[in-house]
């Protein structure tokens, strides 16, 4: 939906007292030199839901050179096109250039993907080149009013994620912009216009020509962000999971409690690290190759088996080494708290990993009556001082099958033979 002139709103919900003050100084800063500047994008969206944005994003018609000059710490970024870095102290407030919605300096492949766009224009060519209707609309801070050329506000107003133009132009120029309207909608509750549900066998297919390192990104934002059991539920019931996973179990209940139990640690504002659900999306497949291969659990070869599980994923998703390293050492120590051999037990309670491996047993244990009992075990022993600790070791069932003692081979030692006699 297509609007010559733009919508101005001022009877919303949006409270000048839930504005972010360093955002509101970069967007004064702009306007006493001259320049237009209005916050935008996912900071009003979030608002007009009454939720809390977690970034505040300033749109303008300086370019970035000029906002750098008027920003002592800041920094551009991006090559395909560049954007302002503002920082106070820890928070960064993003600050991007009106860009044209079609001109003819967009560089794309062979597949329509953009890779370089850098020609600048105004407030509405901004707006239709934005992608979602909902992430184009803009707040005014001196009238207090909201802009919107696209028909952001209805589609806000019926929960509907609807891109701006045509939904396969947009997704080729950017395939993980399906993940966005996944994302949107695990976040918002939102539901994605059957237009774009429609594309995403050909987006599945596209997808594997994003830099695995930009799809780890993505896979941070759409797991580490609160809404992680949503967007798994949205995502599996796509082909692009096996886009993005090609070896995992998308009806897995682990994989689904893992997600839920990241979404409560991240709502209590515990740790989360995206190796812990790297281990989960791929428990499935590796279990299945030590079953096949390596059912004695010999710990050598089990680091061999989770070194060719972890190369499959990263041809897909570029995990970082110490999240792989985190996923591998999960996996290692599963037998080994299974199997509680008393000699070890003091040994796995001080390994580094032993939490979240314990962690991840808990987890197993929902759909195991066996290794939900192991887990409770565990959980008790963590509990104790040294001596009781002690007493739970002692309990547990010794293997009292001893290695039998190698005769010495030295002939001074040796008993004399019968045959010795015959000559």
């Amino acid at each position: 939906m297509n609007q010559e002139l733009p919508v101005r709103i001022d009877d919303h919900n949006i409270d000048s007292d839930d504005l972010d003050q360093n955002a509101l100084t970069v967007v004064d800063t702009l306007t006493e030199a001259g320049f237009d500047a209005y916050l935008v994008g996912g900071c009003v969206r979030d608002l007009l839901c009454g939720t809390k944005p977690k970034d505040f994003d300033v749109a303008t018609n300086a370019t970035p050179e000029q906002v750098r000059e008027l920003f002592r710490r800041s920094r551009l970024i991006g090559r395909r096109f560049p954007i302002a870095h503002v920082r106070f102290g820890r928070d960064i407030i993003e600050v991007s250039t009106f860009r044209q919605a079609q001109h003819d300096d967009i560089e794309t492949d062979e597949h329509g993907l953009i890779v370089r766009d850098q020609a600048f224009g105004d407030l509405a060519d901004d707006a239709f080149r934005r992608d979602f209707s909902i992430n184009a609309l803009y707040y005014d801070v001196n009238s207090h009013t909201i802009i919107d050329y696209v028909g952001g506000i209805d589609d806000l107003q019926h929960k509907r994620l609807r891109f701006i133009g045509d939904p396969a132009g947009r997704l080729a120029e950017d395939p993980v912009r399906f993940l966005r309207a996944i994302r949107f909608a695990a976040k918002l509750g939102f539901r994605i216009d059957d237009s774009i549900v429609a594309l995403v066998d050909d987006v599945a297919d596209r997808i594997e020509a994003i830099p695995s390192a930009r799809l780890f990104d993505e896979f941070l934002k759409l797991f580490l962000s609160g809404y992680a059991e949503q967007a798994w539920l949205h995502l599996r019931d796509t082909p692009l999971v096996y886009s993005l996973f090609p070896s995992c179990d998308p009806d897995s209940s682990l994989v689904t409690d893992a997600m839920r139990n990241t979404d409560e640690r991240v709502a209590a504002e515990q740790p989360v690290t995206p190796g812990f659900l790297v281990a989960v999306i791929l428990w499935a497949d590796f279990e299945s190759r030590c079953e096949q291969h390596n059912p004695d659990n010999k710990p050598g070869m089990m680091y061999d088996i989770a070194t060719d599980t972890l190369a499959v994923q990263q041809q897909h998703i570029a995990v970082p080494r110490r999240y792989s390293t985190f996923a591998r050492e999960v996996w290692q120590l599963q037998p080994r708290l299974v199997n509680r051999q008393p000699r070890n037990i003091r040994r796995i309670l001080g390994h580094k990993r032993f939490r979240a491996a314990f962690d991840f047993l808990r987890l197993r244990g929902a759909a195991d009556p066996q290794l939900a009992t192991c887990a409770q075990w565990w959980e008790e022993i963590q509990e104790l001082d040294s001596t009781q600790q002690q007493g739970m070791i002692d309990a547990l069932p010794r293997n009292t099958k001893r290695k039998r003692r190698r005769r010495s081979k030295s002939r001074g030692n040796r008993q004399p033979s019968p045959l010795d006699a015959q000559g």
